[in-house]
């Protein structure tokens, strides 16, 4: 077994962790993820015709009744993400309030915005709730190491959905974080879906990878089969960057991704959110809805990351998470022996 600071913190067999995919549901995956003996983590789903606050709980009740594993929540807190101020009060009174709650939700991860507002009130009113916030460059992670968080998820460019204007990889991203904040838990995202990704990363500083394309290819995920098919065949180029609901967001290809045309610039996209009426927004989110509810994978959104490249088979989730784990560990010790 390979234990490290985050399975010990969370109680987990293994170094594995679910990456949320809003603002699709991920609610039966968090259960596979976390029963195999990951960390399975909800998605902050946000599907048209929902109310995500009472969504989310829902979620979070179904997960409780269904598993006595740890899990995890993800809150999205950008500008445009208006919920999420209540989201996070939220969370902290559900877990006050049900000790069930409190006991498995363990873990919340905060992305796509600031991570000050939800740090104070989860210190305040859900202080054993571990914070972990998403951060793509450096100086993005000092902010968060600067708000109190009790981790980092450090993600690179090459995972899929929703990224940042940084550009940088998972890569050096994660290597720098490891070597300045090396007393901070640290969880590497973006490019793993492999065992030798996941040795990688360990060997680098991480405590546990995150992994979305890889469980999106899984048996136990809820996306629409015909979503599940297109990634066993894709290769690492078969992705593009184009502009997203936050920013930039890595797609497969296919016709909507060629159409919606290149990414735009940081102040155009501010431009954008300032600018955006209801119709606007409803319309962008139905490019996700239609692929994830009716598998319209032409004229549809398919946020997917560079790993489809490495991801030949789509399989049970406890066996994603047992056999990488057990080669990653191999391959650890096989590195070890080479040491004289």
């Amino acid at each position: 077994m390979i234990k490290t600071r985050i399975t010990e913190m969370f109680g987990l067999k293994y170094p594995i962790i679910s990456a949320p995919m809003g603002p699709f549901y991920t609610t039966k995956l968090t259960i596979a993820v976390s029963e195999a003996g990951g960390l399975g983590v909800l998605s902050h789903a946000t599907l048209l015709g929902k109310d995500s606050i009472k969504d989310m709980k829902a979620q979070i009740e179904y997960v409780i009744e269904n598993t006595d594993k740890p899990f995890g929540v993800n809150v999205r807190t950008a500008r445009v993400q208006t919920d999420h101020k209540i989201l996070v009060r939220k969370i902290a009174e559900w877990r006050k309030k049900n000790p069930k709650i409190r006991e498995q939700l363990v873990y919340g991860l905060t992305s796509a915005g600031g991570s000050k507002f939800p740090s104070k009130i989860w210190k305040s009113h859900a202080p054993d709730l571990k914070h972990f916030h998403v951060a793509p460059a450096l100086w993005l992670v000092d902010k968060v190491v600067a708000a109190g968080c009790d981790g980092i998820t450090a993600t690179g460019t090459e995972g899929g959905g929703h990224q940042s204007y940084e550009g940088i990889s998972t890569l050096v991203l994660v290597q720098q974080v490891a070597q300045k904040y090396p007393e901070k838990p640290l969880v590497a995202c973006g490019g793993f879906a492999s065992p030798e990704g996941i040795a990688a990363g360990l060997a680098m500083g991480a405590d546990a990878v995150a992994m979305g394309t890889r469980f999106i290819a899984s048996n136990q995920s809820e996306f629409h089969p015909n979503y599940k098919a297109l990634i066993p065949p894709a290769t690492a180029r078969d992705t593009i960057l184009t502009t997203g609901g936050f920013g930039p967001i890595r797609l497969l290809k296919n016709k909507y991704a060629l159409e919606h045309g290149k990414v735009i610039s940081k102040q155009e996209k501010i431009s954008q959110e300032q600018s955006y009426d209801m119709n606007g927004f409803i319309e962008d989110l139905k490019r996700y809805m239609i692929v994830y509810t009716e598998g319209d994978v032409e004229n549809g959104a398919i946020p997917v990351g560079q790993t489809v490249g490495l991801i030949d088979s789509i399989r049970d989730v406890d066996d994603i998470l047992s056999e990488f784990t057990k080669k990653a560990e191999e391959k650890l010790k096989n590195l070890c022996s080479n040491i004289q």
